[in-house]
Protein backbone atom coordinates (compact mmCIF):
# COMPACT_ATOMS: atom_id res chain seq x y z
CA UNK A 1 0.00 0.00 0.00
CA UNK A 2 1.29 3.42 -0.89
CA UNK A 3 1.46 6.11 1.75
CA UNK A 4 2.48 9.74 1.69
CA UNK A 5 5.67 8.63 3.46
CA UNK A 6 6.46 6.43 0.43
CA UNK A 7 5.96 9.36 -1.92
CA UNK A 8 8.22 11.55 0.21
CA UNK A 9 10.86 8.79 0.23
CA UNK A 10 10.73 8.56 -3.57
CA UNK A 11 11.18 12.33 -3.77
CA UNK A 12 14.12 12.25 -1.35
CA UNK A 13 15.95 9.41 -3.12
CA UNK A 14 15.26 10.95 -6.54
CA UNK A 15 16.51 14.38 -5.41
CA UNK A 16 19.61 12.92 -3.79
CA UNK A 17 20.42 10.87 -6.89
CA UNK A 18 20.32 14.00 -9.05
CA UNK A 19 21.67 16.43 -6.44
CA UNK A 20 18.61 18.67 -6.57
CA UNK A 21 16.55 20.18 -3.71
CA UNK A 22 13.03 19.13 -2.70
CA UNK A 23 11.45 22.23 -4.27
CA UNK A 24 12.98 21.33 -7.66
CA UNK A 25 11.71 17.76 -7.40
CA UNK A 26 8.31 19.12 -6.41
CA UNK A 27 8.25 21.42 -9.45
CA UNK A 28 9.09 18.53 -11.76
CA UNK A 29 6.50 16.17 -10.34
CA UNK A 30 3.64 18.52 -9.48
CA UNK A 31 4.45 21.77 -11.30
CA UNK A 32 4.28 23.22 -7.80
CA UNK A 33 7.50 23.87 -5.90
CA UNK A 34 5.70 23.84 -2.53
CA UNK A 35 3.64 20.63 -2.79
CA UNK A 36 6.25 18.19 -1.42
CA UNK A 37 7.05 20.50 1.50
CA UNK A 38 3.35 20.75 2.23
CA UNK A 39 3.05 16.97 2.27
CA UNK A 40 6.10 16.79 4.52
CA UNK A 41 4.40 19.27 6.87
CA UNK A 42 1.18 17.21 7.03
CA UNK A 43 -0.90 18.36 4.07
CA UNK A 44 -2.97 15.83 2.16
CA UNK A 45 -3.20 14.92 -1.52
CA UNK A 46 -6.01 13.52 -3.68
CA UNK A 47 -5.64 9.94 -4.88
CA UNK A 48 -5.37 10.77 -8.58
CA UNK A 49 -2.58 13.26 -8.04
CA UNK A 50 -0.79 10.85 -5.70
CA UNK A 51 -0.96 8.01 -8.24
CA UNK A 52 0.19 10.29 -11.04
CA UNK A 53 3.19 11.33 -8.94
CA UNK A 54 4.23 7.74 -8.21
CA UNK A 55 3.91 6.88 -11.90
CA UNK A 56 5.93 10.00 -12.79
CA UNK A 57 8.74 8.83 -10.52
CA UNK A 58 8.66 5.35 -12.06
CA UNK A 59 8.85 6.73 -15.60
CA UNK A 60 11.56 9.28 -14.77
CA UNK A 61 13.71 7.37 -12.28
CA UNK A 62 17.42 8.23 -12.61
CA UNK A 63 19.67 5.61 -14.17
CA UNK A 64 21.80 3.91 -11.55
CA UNK A 65 19.61 4.97 -8.61
CA UNK A 66 17.99 2.17 -6.63
CA UNK A 67 14.22 2.30 -6.19
CA UNK A 68 13.56 2.39 -2.43
CA UNK A 69 13.03 -0.98 -0.80
CA UNK A 70 9.51 -1.50 0.46
CA UNK A 71 7.95 0.90 -2.06
CA UNK A 72 6.04 -0.84 -4.83
CA UNK A 73 7.07 0.39 -8.28
CA UNK A 74 4.45 0.57 -11.05
CA UNK A 75 5.38 -1.49 -14.09
CA UNK A 76 6.46 0.40 -17.19
CA UNK A 77 3.30 -0.76 -18.99
CA UNK A 78 1.18 0.77 -16.21
CA UNK A 79 3.03 4.07 -16.52
CA UNK A 80 2.48 4.21 -20.30
CA UNK A 81 -1.30 3.75 -19.98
Amino acid sequence: MFKIASLLLLAEVYGNALGIPRKTVSSRVFSDSKKLQGLHDGADIVTGRFNAAVMWFSANWPDGAEWPEGVERPAVAEVAE
